[in-house]
């Protein structure tokens, strides 16, 4: 197994001292940067990659969940806090743990097991398979792993994301989406893109058309041009 990359994201240099001594005792955790803010943490996140994120959910400007949203793809996470009432929504998202400060050692060598078992997994899969977003609709937070994600639709600024029986909005445009999903994802027309592996059945429509139907029951017209690409990517 590689080593797990690690970024620590704290706004309290001793809170991130702790969380280093704590992890300096395991040999297959690296860390690989720290910040003190979310604003610092996005572009250090994007430069280095992690497996794994310690953070701080209360900080100045921008919290712990606003920085998870504004990332194109999530790591696994475990939330450190001096704030006990964020418990729920932090599970509610799927977060690998949850650690309030003080840290005592023993809890967290449970998170750090937890963690390598998640990740070692994870590793072992398909890297496509495991990558992830994180999104904030309204009260309720998800992390949302992208084969799950079957119909996409946009709605104004937003676009509205069908995953596991369940949708959730997130700010981003579907030309911004189309350029980050994998390729089995298709935009079919202005305003809905598909993951193609939840197409149940094809249905010919006069001139070249299509029309799409998903495991999902949701129906999508694709126009002549569409099609043509669509049956191209899909060699039909």
């Amino acid at each position: 197994m590689n080593k797990i990359k690690t970024i620590i994201i704290d706004d309290e240099r001793l809170a991130r001292e702790e969380i280093k001594t704590l992890i300096s005792t395991w040999e297959n955790i690296e860390i690989v940067a720290e910040a003190k803010n979310a604003i610092e943490a996005e572009k250090i996140i994007n430069d280095h990659q992690p497996d794994l994120l310690f953070l701080d959910i209360q900080m100045p400007q921008r919290n712990g969940f606003e920085l998870l949203e504004s990332l194109d793809e999530a790591p696994e996470v475990i939330f450190v806090t001096a704030f006990d009432n964020y418990a729920i929504e932090a599970f509610n998202v799927s977060a690998l743990d949850y650690i309030v400060k003080p840290i005592r050692k023993e809890r967290f060598d449970q998170c750090i097991q937890k963690a390598i078992a998640q990740i070692k997994t994870s590793q072992l899969e398909k890297k496509e398979e495991t990558h992830q977003i994180f999104v904030k609709d309204a009260k309720k937070c998800y992390f949302i792993k992208l084969i799950e994600i079957s119909y996409i639709k946009s709605i104004g600024n937003y676009a509205q994301l069908h995953f596991n029986n369940q949708s959730a909005m997130v700010k981003r445009t579907l030309n911004y989406l189309e350029k980050a999903l994998p390729t089995n994802f298709f935009r079919c027309n202005r305003s809905e893109i598909i993951n193609h592996q939840f197409i149940s059945s094809i249905e010919p429509l006069p001139k070249g058309a299509l029309r799409v139907h998903l495991t999902t029951k949701q129906i999508i017209d694709l126009s002549e041009r569409r099609s043509v690409v669509f049956k191209e990517k899909l060699k039909l």
